[in-house]
């Protein structure tokens, strides 16, 4: 079984907390986006990125100074989103950060496909930004099946906790050898399933963190999960969708 997650916008530099294990997969492919984006203007930058004059300047600085190979952190400690926060990895311990070692994958527009321990630096590329890069349209064209095909190598399952921008990066390419099982995380309003964006994002970072203290291997076992008053759903389930509802909705 496989994980795979979305990164999130605001990175930290931590090279003291935890060794990374090495360089992360497709570098030659980032090194070519590095390659573009620091052919671009500042504006052109800003519009890509869709931030403001002070995030944009933060990031055209990290552009001029990135070093690929040196001063790296480990991935998952160098995201600070919601989920991150609720996954909680600097405090883990050691047998639950080596489940996250071997299970768990983080998607990125600028790097493709993460492992935990991977090095990385800090930079900004969402996987829908409309960046043409090497003959390509788009981040989506440009990594094509790289990234399914890699998930595939390692697994016959994927737990998909991932939003849709970056799952719709690896789902289409998928062989139908491998399973593809995707989480909701909502509430009941109005005969409807109501996803909100912080509580989905605070339950996914919360099922990776209960997946690991837990050593979690067999996708059924999912279904046990019951962490911030969700509770699993079977009426409202299939086989490739697992949705929980928080229960004092």
């Amino acid at each position: 079984m496989r994980i795979i997650i979305a990164p999130a916008k605001k990175m930290v530099v931590d090279t003291d907390s935890f060794a990374v294990d090495g360089l992360p997969q497709f570098l030659e492919q980032t090194e070519m986006l590095k390659t573009v984006l620091q052919g671009m203007s500042p504006k052109d930058l800003q519009t890509l990125w869709r931030c403001n004059d002070v995030i944009a300047r933060l990031n055209i600085e990290r552009l001029e100074q990135m070093d690929l190979r040196r001063n790296l952190t480990p991935s998952i400690l160098s995201y600070e989103g919601i989920q991150y926060r609720y996954m909680a990895p600097g405090v883990m311990e050691t047998s639950h950060l080596d489940y996250l070692r071997e299970h768990l994958r983080i998607l990125s527009g600028f790097y493709g496909l993460l492992r935990p321990f991977d090095g990385v630096t800090p930079y900004r590329l969402e996987m829908q930004a409309r960046l043409a890069a090497d003959g390509c349209r788009d981040l989506y064209q440009f990594w094509g099946d790289y990234l399914a095909r890699q998930l595939a190598s390692e697994t016959d399952s994927l737990l998909n906790l991932a939003s849709k921008e970056y799952s719709k990066a690896v789902e289409p390419c998928l062989p139908k050898s491998v399973r593809f099982i995707t989480c909701t995380f909502g509430e009941w309003g109005n005969g409807k399933i109501i996803e909100k964006g912080t509580m989905c994002k605070m339950a996914r970072g919360q099922m990776v963190r209960w997946l690991a203290e837990n050593n979690v291997t067999d996708i059924a076992d999912i279904q046990a999960f019951d962490q911030l008053d969700y509770r699993f759903q079977p009426s409202l389930s299939t086989e490739e969708h697992k949705v929980f509802l928080k229960t004092n909705s």
